[in-house]
């Protein structure tokens, strides 16, 4: 038997998954994401409220919305989200409840005092954090073989290397060990007017800036062992941390044909910004001997970077003076990547004066769509070789209620987020399915008062 004595460990530049550029395309569209967050009345209607407005989160997908405001308000919410994450054919489930406040803004109401009900009769002027995107995810899978390994795959790679490590295993097995974090969000300014309580326009403009970061420990297990009886492996353990910024405009309109139907859209532009990525690695092998290198870690930076284009087209109906029903698309486009399509409805009814309930469904389609393989480059300019594609898409279901009182404003809303992934430690790897589902909590607290 071959005698194996000591840790090889390298640290090494990177192993990269992407072609021609440090900045993968799965890193753009991981940062175009977004989820329905936002109040808790947003929520419960699974944002279907383009063409209802008067909430601030509406004002993110219309700004025209912000028009059928009649009173000056401020609002705080609050966010509990617990996420799931179980590999299929593992019996490990991981959860991370993760708190965090995705929304805070300030609605400051100017009526013309115009009398007459003929014209202008509101400018109204919104200040708003808005949190879109949350990452919180940990994974853990494991699979009874490894074929072909990343120590076979890396030794196909044309490059001269000096270290014995596992190129070629047998009966290999391997486990990956994933943690994700960040977030997506911006700082707004919207504004809004009333024309004649029929026409409604508005526009703004957007701060957008995001981080996502994880943690990877991926390993293959071989059956050959040396006299301490300790399987041969290979251990790679990999970071990565991104970084964007960017500005976008939006604009909107509602239009009240008749009192009983209201038809909603709105556009928000692609953002004009930038990506900047820092990556790290370390490969350890076991092996016949110890030799270690050290290389820099990578640190990038891309500035033709562009959140999605978003188009969203809404109707709401009235019914009586106690309830309302909405349908809602919204089109999403990315550069280089699929369109993406959301398909929402919700409803409000409103049992007691001051006292509403909302509830609404959404279906959204991946924002990457194609099982697309991210080949590794022999340059090594990254060492995070493992790569996800998000399944058909994600379901969302919420149920909300609220209480408007002569100043006081105070919503609860519970969301469930369904949705499936499937995972490569590697390009060459078998995949792990994944189902990720989320259950939310929020809590809205306001205050406004009447002129």
């Amino acid at each position: 038997m071959i005698r194996f004595r000591n840790i090889l460990a390298l640290s090494l530049l990177s192993f990269s998954i992407v072609v021609f550029s440090p900045v993968q395309a799965q890193d753009y569209a991981r940062m175009g994401e977004r989820s329905i967050m936002g109040t808790a009345r947003y929520v419960g209607m699974s944002g279907a409220m383009t063409a209802i407005g008067g909430d601030p989160s509406a004002a993110h997908d219309n700004p025209a919305g912000l028009g059928l405001y009649r009173r000056s308000e401020v609002l705080l919410t609050f966010d509990e989200t617990l996420d799931f994450t179980q590999v299929l054919g593992n019996n490990y489930i991981s959860a991370r409840g993760v708190f965090s406040i995705p929304q805070a803004s300030i609605v400051l109401s100017m009526p013309t005092y115009n009398n007459t009900e003929k014209g202008i009769l509101f400018h109204n002027v919104l200040f708003s954090y808005r949190r879109m995107k949350l990452f919180t995810r940990d994974i853990y899978a494991t699979q009874a073989s490894a074929s072909p390994s990343l120590g076979r795959l890396i030794s196909t790679a044309d490059v001269e290397w000096d270290i014995p490590f596992c190129s070629d295993p047998h009966n290999a097995s391997s486990s990956l060990q994933l943690c994700e974090g960040g977030q997506v969000s911006d700082f707004a300014i919207d504004w809004a007017m009333n024309i004649s309580n029929q026409w409604y326009v508005g526009a703004g403009i957007q701060f957008q800036y995001g981080s996502f970061s994880s943690e990877a420990i991926y390993q293959e297990t071989f059956d050959r062992m040396n006299d301490n009886r300790k399987y041969m492996s290979n251990r790679n353990e990999s970071s990565l941390l991104l970084s964007s910024a960017g500005v976008a405009a939006s604009v909107g309109a509602i239009y009240r044909p008749l009192g009983w139907l209201r038809l909603g859209v709105g556009l928000q532009t692609a953002s004009l910004g930038a990506i900047r990525t820092y990556s790290t690695g370390t490969l350890t092998a076991l092996t016949d001997s110890l030799r270690s290198s050290y290389a820099p870690s990578l640190n990038y930076s891309a500035s033709d970077f562009h959140m999605p284009w978003h188009l969203s087209t809404s109707a709401a109906f009235q019914i009586g003076a106690y309830a309302m029903i909405a349908l809602q698309y919204d089109f999403y486009h990315q550069k280089d990547e699929p369109n993406i399509h959301s398909l929402r409805a919700g409803f409000e009814v409103i049992p007691i004066l001051g006292f509403y309930i909302n509830g609404g469904y959404a279906f959204e389609s991946t924002f990457r769509r194609d099982m697309r393989v991210v080949p590794m480059d022999p340059t090594f300019d990254r060492q995070d070789t493992y790569f996800q594609h998000p399944g058909v898409g994600a379901h969302y279901a919420s149920l909300a209620l609220g209480y408007r009182g002569s100043h006081v404003i105070a919503q609860a809303a519970y969301q469930f987020r369904c949705a499936g992934l499937r995972l490569w430690s590697h390009e060459q790897a078998d995949p792990f399915g994944v189902d990720t589902p989320t259950h939310r909590i929020v809590i809205t607290i306001g205050w406004h008062r009447y002129y």
